[in-house]
């Protein structure tokens, strides 16, 4: 079936702007392009958003424009949409309260309440404040009916239908308190796995680092721990690392990577360290900033069994031949269009709220 109408046109367009634009960005020639409004605006978003958010770095965000780019072509949103019904909508307007931990975070969400028909009332993570209201303004420009779809508000929430917030455990029951009286969807703290079996070749190996350096670690699918067979030689994993050491000279991070590590000293933790990345052995999933925790295992089907308990606090799975569902080494960062955040099918959410 063939979804034609303004809304998905103006985001397949979306979609080839910002492929065209990362092209500029990877074949250094951006500068000779830079009388275009919007690529000279794209850019230099991008180039401004670590002064408001320090872990926003340029690449990082050219990173996110890129993914959403490849994600948003005509083949890949009528594909995703061929599952849903968007006839039974009835308009709405649904209050988004979005996290600001990596680059567009909140997208997939504003995504999917216009791409359904409803209207959306934003409040922005503090973090976050340029990038998502940059592309509603790149779309409204080509599309204009966008301008009535899209509110962004500082204030108290107010006359709207339904609700997605996504934020930490802690404001997760605030949320749960607060917008119960409404259908909600409420998103809490995720961290994403990798379990190896010591037969990963070193491309595979260094293909981990994407998923764990990629915005400094800092996004539910961004791998914080690792679970390593007996006998496991943790140089292998080491020397796969190697290729991301520059990540260190970024200050945010090797601040955090020196505090951690004084913090892990002094309490007499064993820990493992290669110059920019703590190895810590460690039963909890969620490492802190330049830190990996691990642990080791023996037996596949107890750790599976193990895993199935903590699946609410499992975002991705990364390995190969491991589990059902599982992500390839190097493919966390780059979801589909049903991805959804904690498994929870927004979609559907929005089509079935009257």
């Amino acid at each position: 079936m063939t979804h034609s109408n303004p809304t998905i046109e103006a985001f397949v367009k979306l979609g080839n702007f910002l492929r065209t634009f990362c092209h500029l960005v990877t074949t250094n020639t951006i500068s000779e392009h830079l009388n275009d409004e919007w690529i000279a605006r794209f850019k230099s978003e991008a180039e401004k958003a670590q002064h408001y958010n320090g872990w926003f770095s340029e690449e990082n965000c050219v990173h996110a424009y890129n993914e959403w780019g490849n994600i948003l072509t005509k083949q890949n949103i009528e594909r995703w949409l061929n599952n849903y019904d968007l006839t039974i909508n009835k308009e709405k307007t649904i209050a988004l309260i979005m996290a600001g931990n990596i680059p567009l975070v909140g997208f997939h969400d504003l995504l999917c309440v216009l791409i359904t028909g409803n209207k959306a009332l934003v409040k922005l993570s503090s973090n976050d404040q340029k990038l998502i209201p940059l592309i509603i303004d790149y779309l409204i420009a080509i599309e204009p009916s966008f301008k009535d779809k899209v509110t962004f508000t500082k204030e108290k929430l107010t006359n709207y239908d339904a609700v997605i917030a996504t934020g930490s455990n802690n404001t997760a029951r605030y949320f749960e308190y607060y917008f119960s009286k409404k259908p909600n969807i409420i998103r809490k703290n995720r961290n994403s796995i990798a379990v190896l079996n010591g037969k990963e070749s070193s491309k595979e190996l260094t293909a981990l680092g994407e998923d764990i350096f990629r915005y400094f670690g800092l996004g539910c699918r961004s791998v914080s721990k690792i679970y390593i067979p007996k006998n496991y030689d943790i140089d292998t994993f080491y020397k796969a690392m190697f290729p991301y050491n520059d990540i260190i000279n970024h200050h945010k991070y090797a601040n955090n990577y020196d505090y951690n590590k004084a913090v892990y000293l002094m309490s007499e933790f064993k820990i493992l360290d290669n110059g920019f990345l703590i190895l810590k052995e460690e039963e909890s999933f969620g490492s802190p900033i330049a830190s990996l925790f691990y642990e080791y295992y023996e037996n596949v089907l107890e750790l599976k069994t193990d895993l199935k308990k903590h699946e609410d606090k499992i975002q991705c799975i990364v390995s190969s031949g491991f589990i059902d569902g599982e992500i390839s080494f190097g493919n966390t960062q780059k979801p589909s269009l049903n991805d959804y955040a904690d498994g929870i099918d927004t979609v559907d959410f929005l089509l079935r709220t009257s």
